[in-house]
């Protein structure tokens, strides 16, 4: 390929060079050179290797940072969004910044997803004739983000895009705003058991991001 539309940070962190391993080891992470990473960042975008670039993971206070140093803010911040991890904090600084935010496990993840077992979703589909997968991706589409969505089967790839011809309502809204919050992807959860580094990763695995 001669560019990409959009190129992404995965984490705001740093890992030692080697080849990829899972899980990482507390030694190696080690602290992360956000001003180096997006100026080259922005030198792709420059020379037109990337039509836009963002971050993935990025937290209010990560966005902040970046922000401060950038000469090119991000397009993009993609990250854990759904019904069960709601992020209206982060929804709401991305919107008041310009930057647009794309929810990934829009479903809640693979195994044990919060999202399709959640009794409040099941009911609202229930009630709307729709299911639980629609509702979930209705309501994302509702905080004015994009999302990442998985499947091979054509009736569920038919059913997902089948969510923009009508609408939650505010009982629903408060339904779903009144969900136990859990959130599936943390950093720590990328570590071996043995413990996390010395470097300070608590702004990447904050409570919200």
């Amino acid at each position: 390929m001669e560019y990409v539309d959009l190129y992404l940070v995965h984490w705001p962190m740093a890992i030692k060079p080697s080849k990829p391993h899972y899980p990482m080891k507390r030694e190696d992470i080690m602290p992360m050179d956000l001003g180096g990473v997006w100026q080259a960042m922005e030198e792709c975008h420059r020379l037109g290797l990337a039509k836009m670039i963002g971050v993935s993971n990025f937290t209010t206070t990560k966005l902040k940072e970046l922000l401060a140093i950038a000469k090119i803010p991000p397009s993009v911040n993609q990250v854990q969004l759904n019904p069960s991890w709601q992020q209206q904090k982060l929804i709401e600084f991305c919107k008041d910044k310009g930057i647009h935010v794309t929810a990934y496990s829009p479903l809640g993840g693979q195994f044990r997803s919060k999202v399709l077992q959640s009794m409040v979703l099941d009911e609202i589909a229930q009630a709307r004739g729709k299911s639980v997968a629609q509702i979930s991706l209705r309501w994302i589409y509702e905080q004015g983000a994009s999302m990442v969505v998985k499947s091979w089967k054509q009736e569920r790839l038919k059913e997902n895009a089948e969510i923009f011809d009508w609408e939650l309502s505010d009982e629903d809204r408060w339904k779903i705003s009144q969900m136990p919050q859990h959130k599936m992807a943390t950093v720590t959860g990328l570590l071996c058991t043995d413990g996390v580094s010395s470097v300070d990763i608590s702004e990447v695995d904050a409570v919200e991001m």
